[in-house]
This record gives structure tokens, sequence and C-alpha cells, in this order.
């Protein structure tokens, strides 16, 4: 099997991208975050607040209707959509927490994106089913499983069986756990040193979702969002348990200590 690399506190801080003082909010990108079905606010507002978090620009989401209220209140930044209509200017996609089983949404989002996207969560299951749609899958997406929806997916979660799938696809695989690997589309394998096991929560995997997307949105390269992302994750996760200890951590805790793991990579 291929070398396992670390992710390294200085490999990416050297990634990071300088934020110019006169940006604006196109300078710094739009995503567009499609989560949340019925019942499932909760995810929609962990993704869309952890990719606002990220440093974007501006955030779309497409949610159910029904869960339009509350994501208003709670993440006012954010533009709610209605509808279906997809703007050529986005500049990354994210989907899939608690969006459901809805095929046909995410049949129309691969048929009309052709960047590198975020896939997560019900994306990921139906893909499962539907394994043919993987051909529509962008080059360079970065899919997010934990070790169950890899094994729906793949048929396994061996990190062999992980990295022959994302050469073979050209995508980017970041099986989630503890420790997390991230396996490329060239065959290369790397591994998380941060993180704890008080970020095994629910909504912990919609955090990352949303870190992910809004880096990708940003400009970083897929490789750099997926790197950067797990580590971004990770350090938040252990000044949550810093603060707090791991057993009283909750997902938006995550969210709560991204600042700090930015202002780290900004020392």
């Amino acid at each position: 099997m291929q070398n396992i690399e670390e992710i390294r506190f200085d490999d990416v801080q050297k990634m990071l991208h300088p934020r110019p003082v006169d940006g604006h909010k196109g300078t710094f990108g739009y995503a567009l975050l499609v989560a949340g079905n019925k019942g499932m606010a909760g995810a929609a507002i962990l993704a869309s607040e952890a990719c606002l978090r990220s440093g974007i620009g501006k955030l779309s989401v497409l949610t159910a209707e029904e869960n339009h209220d509350i994501l208003q209140i709670t993440v006012p930044e954010a533009i709610l959509k209605t509808n279906r209509e997809w703007d050529t200017y986005y500049n990354a996609i994210g989907i899939g927490p608690g969006l459901g089983m809805n095929f046909d949404l995410l049949d129309d989002v691969l048929l009309h994106t052709q960047m590198p996207m975020v896939i997560d969560a019900d994306a990921i299951n139906m893909l499962a089913q539907k394994p043919d749609w993987l051909d529509n899958v962008p080059k360079g997406s970065i899919l997010t499983p934990h070790p169950k929806e890899a094994e729906r997916l793949i048929g396994g979660n061996s990190l062999e069986e992980v990295s022959s799938f994302a050469i073979k696809h050209e995508t980017y695989i970041v099986l989630k756990g503890h420790p997390t690997h991230v396996c490329s589309p060239k065959g290369e394998i790397y591994r998380l040193n941060v993180g704890n096991s008080g970020m095994a929560t629910a909504g912990s995997g919609d955090v990352l979702t949303g870190i992910i997307t809004g880096l990708l949105a940003q400009g970083y390269t897929p490789h750099e969002s997926a790197l950067m992302g797990v580590w971004i994750h990770g350090t938040a996760g252990d000044f949550s348990s810093d603060e707090m200890g791991e057993s009283c951590m909750i997902a938006r805790d995550i969210i709560r200590h991204m600042p700090d793991a930015f202002k780290k990579l900004n020392t």
C-alpha cells in the first residue's frame, strides 16, 4: 500500500491564502449548499454556519421549504433558495447534509455541475444505490463518508479499497474517523494527527462539509480544500475539547472554535 503521510501543520499553513485588504464579497467566493430535508434543518444550519466561518464572501442554501423560517432566523447571513435555478457563478457546491434520499434533486445537481463539488451523507448513500451516477460526479470532487457510508458506496472501507476507489473515479475521499484519512486521485494517502473522540457527535460531519465547501469556493484546489478542511475541523475540535472536555462537546462547539484554528494558521 502507498505510504501514509501525516497532514502537518507547516504544510497546511503554507496553503493558506492571504486575504487582500481591498477584497470584497466576490473576492472570497460564492458557495451553494444543498442540505436539509423536512425535519433536518439542523444539518443545513450547521453546514451553513461552518461554511460562512471558513471565510467565504457569499452563501446560498437550497433546503426544504419547511426549513426556511428557522434558517432565516439562525443563519441570517445566508441566502435562502426556494427553487432549482442553477446559477452559473457558484464557485463551489456542497450537497448531502440532512438531505434525505432525494434522488431527483441529486440527479439535477449532478447534471448541472461541472466543477468539483463536496458530496456528503445522504448524497453518498444515494450514489451507493445508483453507482452509474458516479460517472456524472465531476473529477476532483471531494466525498466525505464515514466508514459505514464508505462500505455502502465502495463495498468496503479499508484504506486500500478507499484509495483504489479515489484513483478509479478521480475523486478525493475523506474517510472520517479517528484518525481521519484523505485519499487522493493520485493514490496519495494522508492521515490527520489532530482531533478527538468528542467530535464523534451528531452534526460534526455537517460542519466538515461546510468548511470544505467554503474553502473550495475561495479558490483553494480540491487537494488543498480536503487537507485544510480536515485540519481546521480537527484543530477546532481540539480547542473545544480543551475548553470543556470530550464528553460534553457538540457540533456547534467545533464551529465556535474555528476562529482559533484559523488564528493558529495565521501565527
